[in-house]
């Protein structure tokens, strides 16, 4: 018997192929849940919910109207909803002093604006079943706690996203809902694929785990398995399955220059 034999969930962000999303959802429904996957592609949404056995609905997150039809559409076609995951997320790269207005509007309603949407729609479904609650889980980011250089928009709206994730643990607890963050840190995936063919870069990092490898995608996944089952008697915590980076921090900008620059010059004498 499955984790999550006869619990349902809604997964947002799952609309690129192997992208976290779609890799929570795999597990999830191999645990025993109906799940329904959510996001801006519809191709990419419907393969995955044929191949799981679940539902899809496009849901862009910054809009506030489609967070809560994507809502009201889990409790509709599934009778209700155990658990609800955002995975919506957008890894801006950009100096404080060159981050544009239009960069910072829609790191804002992404990260932000969306995370309080998708809050707000969840926590009212979940307060309105019979019996009421659920568990509630956004992805945050390491860099919360093992700060990186040029990352203050992204470290800035996902550090709001833990601290109102911690607000909807301590108002609605009393109704049997769950809220909790998870933080992944440098993650092989779609987002990180193109730095991930950047010579030296991997190698800045692994000396920050302790426990010798990058956190994957799978990691992440169990993280939100647990929180999302009966098992997992906790709320209003920020989950670092990342091998302990927050331990020895992230690199900054000269170790990965160092790194980067190593590697190049490695290869030139090659």
């Amino acid at each position: 018997m499955g984790q999550l034999e006869g619990k349902t969930a809604v997964i947002l962000g799952a609309a690129s192929p192997d992208n976290m999303g779609q890799v929570i959802a795999r597990l999830f429904a191999k645990e025993g849940a109906k799940v329904m996957v959510a996001g801006r592609k519809e191709g990419p949404l419907s393969d995955l919910a044929n191949e799981i056995g679940g539902h899809y609905q496009l849901c862009d997150i910054t809009n506030r109207d489609q967070v809560h039809a994507l809502a009201a559409a889990g409790a509709e076609k599934m009778g209700r909803v155990d658990a609800a995951i955002n995975c919506a997320g957008w890894g801006l790269l950009a100096n404080l002093l060159e981050t544009t207005d239009e960069q910072l509007d829609q790191i804002t309603d992404l990260q932000f604006k969306g995370t309080h949407h998708f809050l707000q729609a969840f926590v009212k479904v979940m307060s309105e079943q019979a019996p009421t609650g659920g568990s509630i889980i956004s992805l945050s980011s390491a860099t919360t706690k093992a700060l990186i250089n040029n990352h203050a928009a992204y470290i800035g709206t996902k550090t709001a996203g833990e601290a109102m994730i911690r607000c909807v643990a301590n108002d609605f607890g009393h109704l049997g809902i769950k809220a909790n963050s998870v933080s992944p840190a440098f993650t092989e995936s779609p987002m990180t694929a193109e730095s991930f063919q950047v010579p030296g870069l991997v190698d800045a990092f692994m000396p920050k785990y302790p426990l010798g490898r990058l956190n994957t995608s799978d990691d992440v996944a169990n993280a939100c398995l647990w929180l999302s089952s009966d098992a997992a008697f906790v709320t209003g915590e920020n989950l670092q399955p990342n091998g302990g980076v927050t331990l020895r921090g992230n690199p900054q900008a000269k170790d990965i220059e160092a790194s980067v620059g190593a590697a190049m010059a490695k290869m030139q004498e090659g």
